[in-house]
């Protein structure tokens, strides 16, 4: 990655733009906020802030990255969960191959910070988009593109797209998860179609194969194995016809956050090809994991001897009514918190008094408005106008996207540096 791309990220000003910061950091750069390492409850942040855990961040990347090698997995987790720059750093110091994308600007965004390899998880048949990163791979010869295709007519667009470019740009063909699920070529034979209209054009090169296991329909443990065992025996087929001949190596890809070890279990068994074979992972969620969708989907939960990921973000928000002893309300809703899966959590309550932080017992979100989280206050519950209460949130897709910087939090709440994200 680019450190000079990277450090400019210090350098902008602190102002209106960036919500739960200090106001009177305003002014200052990002680099010499952070230098001040001031805590999160008492240094000037106003509710709502979403904080990032340090040591559970840390926890996280290594853990994955542990994970992958001791599969024999090349990981390339996905950019779109966080789309910060800094964390695709830290996720390549820990071993990432490259970074997963879903749509050319976050292509965009990856290449201003020097990302070498990408993998982008989407047929691209933008003309515009497809030119831009053709004049990319011709400047640069380091750089490494991969993106889906998954029809005939996108083959074509791509090719009249990419007319005259001198590298062309690597393919995988994109196996659907099942009839009826999302993006995919659905049977054998129109994968050989598709390969087949690769194979025809000078603009593009197949190179491999790829999915989303977590689109099989009626998921569980016996479909998705029979669906990645699909996808490598369709690897194995196209590499008989010879459709890889030119390409350096064979690239089989899977893996969201849901089944990845049984990306790991089905991988594992890949039989020798003409040419060797790239296992490439891109599950993305991990890197800050969560309290709910995810809590309870990831498959450490089913092999527990391989480790466990640590919910990392805590959304803080503060109790602005409290009308009745069954009813309290916070100043965080839809513009802070994840909610298309399921409701944040409430875990702790911070007293604005003593600044005591005590678990959040008998408090239960109920509803989010756009600016007020709805709480419904058991008896034993001790809430008063002012506390704070730290929230658990689900799908860390939909919580990273709301903040554009975020406070990276030690256990003893001191603030160490500041995640930007480019949505």
């Amino acid at each position: 990655m680019s450190a000079e791309a990277l450090a400019r990220l210090a350098t902008d000003r602190v102002d209106h733009r960036f919500k739960g910061l200090p106001p009177d950091a305003e002014g200052l750069t990002v680099g010499e906020l952070a230098a001040q390492r001031r805590d999160l409850f008492t240094g000037g942040f106003t509710t709502p802030v979403l904080a990032l855990s340090a040591e559970r961040l840390t926890h996280n990347l290594e853990l994955m990255e542990t994970y992958a090698a001791r599969h024999g997995l090349a990981f390339a987790p996905h950019g779109k969960t966080s789309m910060a720059p800094q964390l695709f750093q830290r996720q390549l110091e820990h071993g990432a191959w490259g970074i997963t994308l879903a749509v050319p600007h976050q292509v965009r965004v990856a290449r201003e910070f020097g990302i070498q390899r990408v993998f982008l998880a989407n047929e691209l048949v933008d003309a515009a988009a497809l030119r831009h990163i053709a004049a990319d791979l011709a400047a640069d010869p380091g750089y490494r593109f991969i993106c889906y295709v998954d029809s005939v007519r996108g083959v074509e667009l791509m090719d009249a797209a990419l007319r005259g470019t001198p590298r062309p740009v690597d393919v995988v063909v994109e196996l659907a998860a099942g009839e009826g699920a999302r993006t995919g070529v659905r049977t054998e034979e129109e994968c050989a179609a598709v390969a087949d209209a690769v194979a025809a054009t000078p603009t593009l090169r197949l190179v491999g194969v790829a999915g989303y296991e977590g689109e099989v329909p009626r998921a569980d443990s016996e479909r998705v194995h029979a669906w990645l065992r699909r996808l490598v025996a369709l690897a194995v087929d196209l590499d008989r016809a010879g459709r890889f001949k030119d390409a350096g190596e064979i690239v089989v890809s899977a893996g969201g956050s849901a089944w990845f070890d049984a990306v790991a279990d089905v991988f594992a068994g890949i039989p020798g090809l003409s040419l060797p074979v790239l296992k490439l992972l891109r599950s993305g969620a991990y890197v800050s994991h969560d309290d709910g969708h995810y809590r309870r989907l990831t498959p450490f939960t089913r092999v527990p001897e391989e480790g466990a990921l640590h919910p990392a973000f805590r959304l803080w928000t503060q109790i602005v009514s409290r009308p009745s002893p069954g009813q309290a309300f916070a100043n965080a809703g839809k513009r802070d918190a994840a909610y298309d899966l399921d409701l944040p959590l409430a875990q702790v309550v911070r007293d604005a008094g003593s600044g005591e932080i005590r678990d959040a017992a008998g408090i239960e979100v109920t509803a989010l408005s756009d600016q007020h989280a709805w709480l419904r206050t058991a008896p034993e519950a001790e809430l008063e106008v002012g506390d704070w209460v730290g929230l658990g949130l689900s799908h860390p897709c939909t919580s990273f996207d709301k903040w554009q910087l975020i406070p990276l939090v030690e256990a003893d709440g001191t603030v160490v540096d500041y995640i930007r994200t480019f949505f």
